[in-house]
């Protein structure tokens, strides 16, 4: 009995620490909240004539289609009376005979409570019924005379549909409710918490951490391949990288990131670093390292990025071994600025220091950029402009969310369920403390690429015009390593070799298994991921792929292979690197800490 009051008594002081800590913590989520800056609504979401060009296009669907409109209303109300009986049945006898249904292997509802309790099978079955319901609705909103609208009615309600899960909520998640009896409310309290360190980390935005942001410190735990700064300018800082091989080849490979990310997801963690792998085969290896730019760059556009960019960087290399000729390498916008360069240079007819180029998950040809084009309206162009304008830059925020519901349960509504309703501690993972790393763009930068490249496809249509002269992908002429990969949400498989399929000279393509960063960041080690790849132009993507020869494990190896071909013969390292060659910090240098 002593024992039975003693437990009661810490229980109970438990409770009360954790209400005492639930007051002070709303008191630091209220002044977070009041800290939020007003935004344009356009960067919001969807706006009234969105909606409303919605609901015309339902009407007049039923109108069209009306026995299809019946259809839809009739399998929602047989499937949610088929629901009743169920559970009126399993209350009559006291067991639940459960039918396998559609979504049975949601992650979300992993639980065997959803299972096994009446009440939370009911609320699982009973929203996949109405998440059915509800894109059937969405099917009807199409007229058929304006794809793209219906496209956007269709993401937009997947967002509706996924936010209302009851997996979201802790009245509707049996796994929250049991772990806040368990713990006293304790859990619910740490959720709390971290609810206001995101808040108040974000200006009183909401924006889901996904990983420790303590876990990890550039160039101590991650980006910590050996090197220096050999070159900067107020744009990007140049970093050679030590050699660890006694011969090294003598034609330099330089890699271009993309500069709404941070270099270093091509150097994380040793085991995966694709830099220290490329160093260990015996290349010399460059990289890019942007600056994260502040309102001062707002006038730098892309012309800016390829005439101060990427070109000064490719001559840089050249110059320091001996003008022979360079390979260069091109990821996400890095790959797109990369293609416009050389068409570029090729139509100017000015000398061109690549050699070859590599491209990873490259957009070129924007005509279909896959789940992005849902945001891209004149509603959300003109929010950007406003809010690029008054800042000179475009928030990273703007853009770290925009991606995110790109895949909302992933990166969005999964870790805010841990976080904020189970109290979980955030995860210690190189990949995500990297994603959240992230950086600015330039006003100019951010309204060309959004209006000239995904709006218009200026690029693909040979008409995007860099210091006065109109460039396209038929101007790109210079033997290409294209990679894309197959579940990428970015970039689109088939819209990245779409565009470089036109390109001249001998190609190489890839399609590797996995995503946008995965596909790429595959450490032959891990012996994970694999791929598929011809020399076959892919003029019918679908026949190219069943064409391609498959192959386990990573692309490296063979694009390796490629290189080598292209690199020239084996030469003294310290010839390669020598001492007189200018190093102005180490590496990873101070612009990625910025």
């Amino acid at each position: 009995m002593n024992g039975q009051e003693g437990l009661s008594s810490a229980s109970a002081f438990e409770l009360g620490q954790n209400f005492q800590r639930i007051n002070f913590l709303l008191q630091r989520l209220f002044l977070a909240l009041s800290r939020r800056e007003i935004r344009n609504p356009g960067v919001e979401g969807p706006g009234q004539p969105f909606f409303l060009r919605a609901m015309i296009g339902q009407a007049q669907g039923w109108m069209t289609n009306p026995m299809k409109a019946f259809n839809t209303h009739l399998q929602f109300w047989q499937n949610t009376t088929a629901l009743y009986a169920e559970l009126t049945q399993a209350m009559l006898t006291g067991a639940m005979q459960r039918k396998p249904a559609e979504g049975d292997d949601d992650a979300r509802f992993n639980d065997a409570e959803w299972s096994k309790h009446p009440f939370f099978y009911y609320l699982r079955r009973q929203y996949q019924i109405m998440s059915a319901y509800l894109e059937s609705l969405a099917d009807t909103a199409s007229t058929g005379e304006d794809e793209k609208h219906a496209e956007q009615v269709h993401f937009f309600t997947q967002q509706l549909v996924d936010l209302f899960s009851p997996s979201n909520f802790l009245a509707s998640n049996p796994v929250a409710i049991k772990k806040a009896v368990e713990t006293n409310g304790r859990s619910l309290v740490e959720g709390l918490e971290n609810l206001v360190k995101d808040l108040e980390r974000n200006s009183g935005d909401l924006l889901v951490t996904l990983s420790d942001p303590e876990a990890f410190k550039v160039g101590e735990s991650i980006a910590t391949a050996p090197g220096h700064v050999v070159y900067e300018t107020e744009l990007f800082q140049l970093i050679r990288y030590t050699p660890t091989t006694e011969k090294v080849y003598a034609r330099p490979l330089m890699l271009i990131p993309p500069w709404i990310n941070k270099f270093y997801i091509l150097d994380l963690q040793p085991k995966s670093s694709l830099v220290r792998w490329l160093v260990d085969q015996g290349y010399a290896v460059y990289i890019v390292s942007w600056k994260n730019p502040r309102e001062e760059m707002r006038d730098y556009g892309m012309d800016s990025y390829v005439t101060e960019g990427v070109l000064p960087a490719m001559q840089h290399v050249d110059g320091l071994h001996g003008n022979d000729g360079i390979n260069v390498v091109g990821y996400c916008i890095g790959g797109t600025s990369l293609s416009i360069t050389l068409a570029w240079l090729n139509k100017t007819k000015q000398p061109n220091p690549a050699k070859s180029a590599t491209f990873f998950t490259a957009l070129t040809d924007f005509e279909d950029p896959g789940p992005l084009k849902s945001f891209i309206d004149e509603g959300f162009i003109s929010g950007i402009m406003i809010e690029s304008q008054r800042k000179g830059y475009l928030d990273q925020k703007i853009m770290a969310r925009t991606f995110s519901y790109l895949r909302p349960n992933d990166l969005v509504y999964g870790p805010a369920v841990k976080a904020y309703l189970l109290g979980e501690p955030r995860p210690k993972f190189d990949l995500l403390f990297w994603n959240e790393d992230s950086t600015r763009l330039p006003e100019r930068m951010a309204r060309e690429y959004l209006t000239h490249l995904y709006r218009d496809n200026q690029f693909s249509k040979d008409d995007f015009e860099i210091k006065g002269v109109k460039v396209g992908l038929d101007d790109i002429k210079i033997p290409h390593y294209v990679v894309a990969c197959e579940k990428d949400h970015i970039a689109p498989w088939k819209a990245s070799f779409t565009g470089l399929a036109r390109a001249q000279g001998e190609g190489r393509f890839v399609l590797a298994q996995s995503g946008h960063i995965a596909g790429i960041v595959n450490h032959p080690d891990k012996k994970k991921y694999g791929y598929w790849v011809s020399d076959e132009t892919p003029a019918n993507l679908d026949q190219w792929r069943a064409g391609s020869e498959a192959h386990d494990g990573s692309w490296w190896p063979d694009w390796a292979q490629w290189l080598s071909r292209r690199s020239g013969k084996k030469i003294d390292a310290k010839e390669s690197f020598p001492s007189s060659t200018p190093r102005l910090e180490p590496a990873p240098g101070r612009y990625v800490r910025e």
